[in-house]
């Protein structure tokens, strides 16, 4: 499938929601929010639970965390987190020095890339989550004008 056709997909399936542009946008906006975080075994339970207490559009919300996490897009995404993330803690100077990749190994290095990784995706998030709020409400407007 190639990124033509991966957009058109996505375009359709924001479309297909039924609301408010303003609410899908925020919700769309929510989801890419939640995202782009490295949270990823959590999305659904965080859309859901900050879907509601924020009322957003929980539909929007589950397609923006689609969007941005993906088995396409997670590699560069939590590369980005973790070397944005570490060039603000100042924790990445000597970088990661893996003897194996056992779990053990991994688990044992946790707060040396968990830390990173959060910071990063925490200041990353809000500037994907408004260029898509911006998107969708437009692309909205045009489609539904």
């Amino acid at each position: 499938m190639t990124l033509k056709d991966r957009f058109r997909r996505i375009s359709a399936r924001v479309l297909a929601l039924k609301g408010d542009k303003a609410a899908i946008a925020r919700g769309m906006a929510l989801g890419v929010f939640i995202g782009t975080t490295p949270t990823i075994p959590f999305h659904t339970a965080l859309v859901l639970g900050l879907g509601v207490l924020f009322r957003q559009h929980i539909g929007a919300a589950y397609v923006g965390t689609w969007v941005v996490s993906n088995p396409l897009t997670i590699p560069v995404l939590y590369v980005s987190q973790y070397e944005l993330g570490s060039f603000l803690t100042g924790m990445g100077q000597g970088g990661l020095q893996f003897t194996d990749y056992s779990l053990v190994t991994i688990c044992s290095m946790g707060g040396k890339i968990l830390i990173p990784l959060l910071v990063g995706g925490l200041v990353m998030a809000p500037f994907l989550a408004l260029a898509a709020f911006f998107l969708t409400k437009r692309l909205l407007e045009k489609a539904r004008s």
